[in-house]
């Protein structure tokens, strides 16, 4: 069976294990019902999310043209704390950084390598969490728009990391930890401006993952450097899924790759 379509970021439903889809302008494959399954994938063109054109993809799954020009890759999607709508000050598109900063967003942590703080809108809880690959997460504080939850990262990230070890997440070397007591011990970090939204009665949420057996040791597969790979396909976890012989391919990375993929 072929499927063509450009990649985009796997869309998720949040069960016991997580679904996860891959979306294609006429059809979509259920990726669970892959597992134990062989799939060749191909590069064929690029497809920039914003022009449509085959121009070599520079980040985001845009073109380079299109990446410093697009309103939802601003400077203030990977640092919250640069956020100014609430100032009524433009980046590049004030009626969408209105609507996507002046909303609820969570400050959270979540532990996929170790435990990490991290900023997302409320919209996207738990989406966020199962797109780090976090086996369980927690809501730490509710805050009215992303600027203020940015400025409790910066303060929070001084005392516990914010980024992800992505190949110990993919061989699950990870431990449970007690994310409430990690959460109350941090409280006194948090800045005096934002304290108010503090959660005190909220709880851990774990999240299972469709993989089958995790790799001991993992390598990254880059359609750049291999168009075309085969495997068996043992798990998903992220955006990654996770092949027999170790490799692992993270799709929101090809966001913008055209492929033709084949179930074998």
């Amino acid at each position: 069976m072929l499927y063509h379509g450009v990649l985009k970021k796997m869309r998720t439903e949040f069960a016991s294990p997580i679904n996860y889809f891959l979306l294609f302008e006429n059809d979509f494959i259920h990726l669970n019902q892959l597992l134990e399954k062989t799939i060749r994938v191909e590069f064929t063109a690029y497809e920039c999310l914003a022009c449509g054109k085959n121009k070599k993809i520079f980040r985001q799954g845009y073109c380079y043209d299109d990446f410093y020009k697009q309103p939802n890759v601003g400077d203030w999607i990977m640092k919250p704390e640069l956020s100014q709508a609430h100032l009524d000050i433009e980046d590049r598109d004030l009626d969408f950084e209105k609507k996507m900063q002046l909303q609820p967003h969570i400050v959270y942590l979540a532990n996929s390598s170790n435990i990490k703080v991290g900023v997302t809108r409320k919209a996207q809880v738990p989406t966020r969490w199962i797109d780090q690959g976090a086996h369980e997460a927690i809501e730490m504080l509710e805050l009215p728009n992303r600027y203020l939850a940015g400025i409790t990262e910066v303060a929070l990230k001084a005392h516990i990391a914010d980024k992800t070890n992505w190949r110990k997440m993919l061989t699950n070397s990870v431990v449970d930890e007690k994310l409430e007591d990690v959460k109350l011990n941090l409280k006194k970090f948090i800045p005096e401006e934002t304290l108010p939204y503090f959660l005190e009665n909220s709880t851990e949420l774990n999240i299972e993952f469709p993989v089958n057996k995790y790799p001991e040791k993992v390598a990254s597969i880059n359609l750049e450097k291999t168009p075309n790979f085969e495997g068996k396909l043992k798990g998903i976890k992220g955006q990654y899924l996770i092949f027999e012989d170790g490799s692992v391919f993270n799709v929101r990375n090809h966001e913008g790759y055209k492929v033709t993929i084949a179930i074998l």
